[in-house]
């Protein structure tokens, strides 16, 4: 596989790269509501996903589009799509590719043909993840760590951007292998899709059920997405809501004397310090979306629950009381003060 090269970013036109992005993202949106109805934060988080590089867990129940969402992002992007229908009986090789043998017709000589599985691609879609077995599981985990595969003892590169974007059914849990909290915490998000409001309900029946359906057209390149990817990165941050994101990544912890009470009584496990890196990363990204090039306080805040609600291990107190990592992220937001030069 070759590698696309990233592109420079130069200090002085930066301002210019962020018009850039801003541009794209409005075209980007135009594109996925033609085929997406509402869902306009479970898109943002998505994009938000795809501009840091990293991957998310996308939990909802059945149809509600979640396959056709990420379909229709990676299309508007340019990106190559595959989708992999997660089973109980799916091999590793289904996943990574396989060696053949070949045998040249004029020679007779045969040869080891590697096939590339499709995971070589820039979107994958890992459909119903927690439906195959941890061996399987772990090869996409692998791809997804170290941007390649390992296929009979030979390392084969996947060419960025990658992205996985890894769907869970919250219902019909028997005969499923749930992935361990150590593979959680490499997605940044877990996204949760609900239901639809009742007007937007109404439009995706008349959308659906009157001709042709649309698609999307791609708006951007791979070495468009690379750059902003840089772009993210460069974003600066004040001291000031780094240490906010530290406090607030530490009051998860219940063995922490800056945990909160309700902390020690419902939380067994608080976040890793990947947690807090993901805030930055994701609230750098989430302001270049509105068109900003600093990091505020309310970013962090609004991306707080997708980023901790499945690092976050409770006990059985929560369980017994209703409690879930959603509102323990509320929670905390309330209880961590907000620095004001952070505002």
């Amino acid at each position: 596989m070759t590698t696309q090269p990233i592109p420079e970013i130069a200090e002085s036109n930066i301002r210019e790269h962020l018009k850039k992005l801003q541009n794209y993202r409005e075209a980007i949106l135009q594109q996925v509501r033609r085929v997406i109805v509402g869902q306009d934060e479970v898109v943002n988080q998505v994009l938000i996903v795809l501009l840091v590089g990293g991957h998310a867990l996308i939990t909802g129940l059945p149809g509600l589009a979640k396959t056709l969402l990420v379909k229709s992002v990676a299309g508007a992007l340019g990106l190559s799509f595959h989708r992999i229908q997660f089973t109980p009986d799916l091999m590793p090789a289904d996943i990574t590719g396989t060696d053949i043998i070949e045998e040249d017709i004029t020679t007779g000589h045969r040869k080891w043909t590697f096939v590339p599985g499709p995971v070589f691609a820039n979107v994958l879609l890992a459909d119903e993840i927690n439906r195959t077995p941890p061996k399987t599981q772990s090869a996409l985990l692998e791809a997804m760590q170290e941007l390649n595969v390992t296929v009979l003892g030979k390392t084969y590169a996947i060419e960025p951007p990658f992205y996985v974007l890894a769907t869970q059914n919250p219902i019909e849990l028997d005969g499923t292998y749930p992935l361990p909290e150590a593979q959680l915490d490499r997605f940044i998000f877990n996204i949760i899709i609900g239901y639809p409001s009742e007007d937007e309900e109404v439009r995706v029946v008349n959308t659906t059920t009157a001709g042709e359906l649309a698609t999307t057209e791609p708006v951007t390149t791979v070495s468009e997405v690379l750059l902003f990817q840089k772009l993210v990165r460069k974003v600066p941050i004040a001291d000031s809501v780094t240490r906010y994101v530290i406090q607030l990544v530490r009051a998860t912890r219940p063995a922490n004397a800056e945990a909160p009470d309700f902390v020690r009584q419902y939380v067994n496990y608080g976040v890793s310090p990947r947690a807090g890196q993901f805030l930055v990363l994701c609230g750098k990204a989430r302001a270049l979306l509105e068109g900003r090039y600093n990091i505020s306080i309310e970013d962090i805040q609004a991306l707080a629950a997708p980023i901790m609600r499945h690092r976050l291990l409770l006990n059985f107190h929560a369980e017994s009381d209703g409690v879930n990592s959603d509102e323990i992220v509320r929670r905390l937001i309330a209880a961590v003060p907000v620095p004001k030069s952070g505002l």
